[in-house]
């Protein structure tokens, strides 16, 4: 299977972002790009239909990328990413104990979770500390939408 590669032009301010956090906005460009739209076709008729008939396959273009997230949207990234660490730190601690389980992927396992992409914290072998932590996590999906001016925003 082909893996997910970010695209990320400023590798220095993504760099500066802890594993939780770059695991976090990885997942995001993961799941809401939609490889059928471009950034220049996004606000056409044609994918506008697409988007209200629910078979653009993503919130956002396809060609979005780190560089792309607007100014607040990630300052309310990390803020959230570190506030789920801080308010979990036990939990996080317990489940990178575990063989193969990271700080990157727990950020994955943030957004998949907390926005029901029907895989995360508890389906990876962590027991009764997957379970929290999906507790944690569920319930505080997050919504994305790409302006005009070429940006990721969070509603």
């Amino acid at each position: 299977m082909p893996q997910f590669v970010l695209n990320v032009n400023d590798y220095r301010a993504f760099g500066k972002l802890d594993a939780f956090t770059r695991g976090y906005i990885e997942a995001i460009f993961f799941t809401e790009t939609s490889p059928a739209y471009d950034s220049l076709e996004w606000h056409t008729p044609k994918c506008r239909k697409a988007q209200e008939d629910g078979c653009a396959d993503g919130t956002i273009p396809g060609d979005a990328a780190f560089d792309d997230l607007s100014a607040d949207a990630l300052a309310e990234i990390i803020a959230d990413c570190e506030a789920f660490q801080r308010d979990n730190e036990a939990l996080l601690e317990a489940a990178y104990e575990t063989d193969r389980y990271d700080a990157d992927r727990a950020g994955n396992d943030y957004w998949y979770t907390r926005n029901g992409h029907g895989c995360g914290f508890w389906d990876r072998g962590l027991g009764d500390i997957g379970d929290k932590l999906s507790d944690a996590a569920r319930y505080s999906s997050v919504d994305l939408f790409y302006t005009e001016d070429g940006k990721v925003c969070m509603a």
